[in-house]
């Protein structure tokens, strides 16, 4: 396998720290933390270069809040100048390390994404009789930091890359408690490994996606699964016989433990396909492929706050539209064509008259 080296020059190049910033402010142009940073970009960038230069670079602290959309997760974000370094980061070593990534692993690629990755859920489903459907337990917050630090270099050997990377990782803030026990563990085990990753961290995304990657390689190469789809920390195995399911899910829970992950134990079942799997925000069935109802209710949900924001002046109509088209792309990967009527006809979009 090749070990990459001397990347560090080109993260800190001053073209790659202002391509960085151009990203991390996507979305985001007008909130007050971007708006600052820009209002001398230049001068900011070349001071976080003279500080990566010197190693004298510190990550600033998260701010974080809770959604529950759809399950409780906390949610960290970091200040909008250590984003720019993610990105600068990323620039560089994802193009190289996600050469080894499996075709069939979706999230968080240039190119991939939650559509392609349920158009292949659906192929897979449709041509085999059962499914094992994964999930594992608490993922982000699971994620051990020395065993990423021991994958990330076996790719990379840039000593000054792997020192920022350390900073990264090493200065996660703390995620909501895990306290599973593995084979070997003593009583001081808990408290002496470090773990988690913020999951609104575009480094995070990446690094979790590459802690999975052995794994991906040992269900394809190894388990010999010729049907495997992953999205994050959701996968699933597909196959005529269900007697290689069984004995590949105690293989994929031992395999698992080494990275010190366990698999949900209520999510993650074996059944026949002609029951319907859920995924990615659809129910998928033999001949049909519905929205879930949860899911539905919280687009409803979120409809209803499009609407009083349009009605009130705090979003664009230009905004509205947008969003509106990308909800309904989204649904047209279903079945959807009556729903889509339903609701469509359903909303009003229109100002409140001041006058």
């Amino acid at each position: 396998m090749k070990r990459y080296g001397n990347l560090y020059p080109k993260i800190v190049e001053f073209e790659n720290l202002l391509k960085a910033a151009k990203k991390a402010q996507l979305g985001k142009r007008f909130r007050d933390s971007v708006l600052e940073f820009n209002d001398n970009l230049e001068g900011n960038l070349l001071k976080l270069q003279k500080e990566l230069k010197s190693h004298t670079y510190q990550p600033g602290e998260y701010s974080t809040f809770r959604i529950y959309d759809p399950k409780p997760r906390l949610i960290s974000a970091a200040p909008y100048r250590d984003r720019v370094v993610h990105h600068a980061l990323c620039n560089v070593i994802v193009p190289l390390i996600e050469k080894s990534f499996i075709p069939d692993s979706y999230a968080n690629r240039e190119g991939y994404g939650s559509h392609r990755a349920l158009k292949r859920f659906i192929g897979f489903d449709r041509s085999s009789k059962y499914i094992l459907q994964c999930d594992i337990k608490k993922y982000f917050p699971s994620i051990d930091h020395e065993i990423l630090k021991q994958q990330i270099r076996h790719y990379l050997k840039c000593s000054k890359t792997l020192w920022l990377i350390d900073i990264i990782i090493d200065n996660s803030n703390e995620q909501e408690p895990v306290n599973d026990v593995f084979p070997g563990d003593d009583l001081l085990t808990l408290t002496e490994r470090r773990k988690g990753l913020a999951i609104g961290n575009l480094t995070s995304q990446f690094f979790c996606n590459l802690y999975l990657n052995k794994f991906d390689h040992f269900v394809k190469e190894e388990l010999k699964a010729k049907k495997y789809v992953r999205y994050v920390d959701d996968f699933a195995l597909f196959s005529d016989n269900q007697d290689f399911l069984i004995t590949s899910k105690q293989l994929i829970e031992d395999y698992l433990t080494t990275l010190r992950l366990k698999l949900h134990p209520v999510k993650t079942q074996l059944f026949e396909t002609k029951y319907g799997a859920n995924f990615l925000g659809f129910r998928v069935l033999p001949h049909q492929v519905r929205v879930r109802n949860d899911n539905l209710r919280r687009s409803r949900k979120r409809l209803r706050q499009l609407q009083y924001d349009y009605r009130y002046g705090e979003i664009s109509l230009k905004e509205v539209v947008q969003r509106l088209s990308s909800w309904e792309a989204h649904l047209k990967h279903g079945d959807t064509e009556l729903l889509r009527r339903q609701i469509f006809d359903h909303w009003v979009f229109q100002r409140e008259n001041w006058s």
